[in-house]
């Protein structure tokens, strides 16, 4: 059997690492597409982590020529971390898989399905039971989120605090916010010192730190990077997982990664208050709702939640004395949204693209 791997963003890599290493296990040709950008700097670092994998590694300039090479090549199935186009000439050679990259509470989540793969993995029984409502025809198989096996397993590769340059005596704050809508920009200048007594990791999305329309939100980052109880994860670093084993509350706003640390029964502060462009405000608020599905409603009951800036200070003492205040909201939703936390995710799928 033979399985690609198409990685359009590196930050799709930790989705697919677990499944790989099952699919090792097995009599498996596995190749991992990457794909070119305007950024060269960017480029080494994305073929440098690729080829860490020390597996077949294709790198493309564009879409056109990756489908070239896939329709070319025939194998058994490819692996998409999000919606890409093309579909019925791919369905004619292989058979093709949607893992998506995140399990947030953005529309895309969704939207994503509009072109069906031949199967696509899902994240816990709600999100199968709105997929399947609305693609009926869709092939929807509930497998968990595989990208966290790792961290479950006790198989994350993990850093010390120390190795960050970072107090282990102090709890220690992750703040992992997303580009869009983001949280980042409405923070204070002074977010370091307010926050003197943590450690606080700064994970900021790949585009944060990479798409030049969100330099300001760079700029911020790396202002605060330059106190001693902060430490800055590069675009190299593109893991998640690794920085959430160390970290003891996970701050974030419209991002995955709030269901990924309360799936691992920690504390979470929601920042429900966002800096959005014009078209997004006043009357064209209703873009807004609807780039985000009602999972973002879970967020009250799952999260401590900050309205504002001022409100996080209070929401951070909260969760460091009583981390384990919401534990029986997080194993349900978790449940609903995440789905099985066991460990064998992507077991699962694997066994099925085997199957099939």
């Amino acid at each position: 059997m033979k399985v690609i791997f198409d990685i359009q963003h590196l930050y799709y890599l930790p989705q697919y690492l677990p499944v790989i290493d099952v699919l090792k296990q097995h009599d498996t040709d596995i190749e991992l597409i990457g794909y070119k950008t305007d950024d060269e700097d960017l480029n080494r670092i994305v073929e440098k982590a690729l080829q860490a994998t020390n597996l077949p590694l294709k790198i493309v300039q564009n879409w056109q020529e990756a489908l070239t090479h896939y329709l070319a090549q025939k194998a058994d199935w490819i692996v998409f971390g999000n919606a890409v186009s093309d579909l019925e000439q791919l369905h004619e050679v292989s058979k093709t898989v949607l893992m998506q990259h995140g399990v947030g509470p953005k529309s895309c989540y969704y939207d994503v399905s509009k072109n069906p793969t031949t199967v696509r993995f899902v994240e816990g029984e709600k999100r199968l039971g709105n997929l399947q409502a609305m693609f009926p025809s869709g092939n929807f198989v509930d497998s968990g989120y595989a990208k966290l096996d790792p961290a479950i397993n006790n198989q994350t590769a993990t850093r010390s605090l120390a190795s960050l340059g970072l107090d282990e005596t102090k709890p220690t704050l992750l703040y992992a916010p997303t580009f869009y809508p983001s949280s980042i920009e409405l923070f204070a200048k002074s977010f370091p010192d307010d926050f003197a007594n943590y450690n606080i990791i700064l994970k900021p999305h790949f585009f944060s730190l990479t798409k030049p329309r969100y330099k300001k939100q760079k700029a911020l980052l790396e202002n605060w990077a330059k106190q001693d109880n902060v430490y800055l994860a590069g675009v190299e670093e593109y893991n998640l997982l690794e920085f959430m084993a160390i970290s003891d509350v996970l701050i974030s706003d419209a991002s995955s990664a709030i269901f990924e640390f309360a799936a691992l029964d920690k504390p979470v502060i929601w920042c429900d208050f966002y800096k959005l462009r014009w078209s997004y405000r006043g009357i064209f608020a209703f873009r807004f709702k609807k780039r985000i599905d009602e999972s973002i409603e879970v967020f009250h009951q799952l999260c401590e939640r900050a309205a504002n800036y001022k409100a996080l200070a209070k929401c951070v003492t909260n969760a460091v004395e009583n981390p384990q205040a919401k534990h029986a909201i997080r194993v349900d939703i978790t449940k609903e949204y995440v789905g099985d936390v066991d460990g064998n995710c992507a077991q699962r799928v694997v066994d099925y693209l085997i199957k099939h």
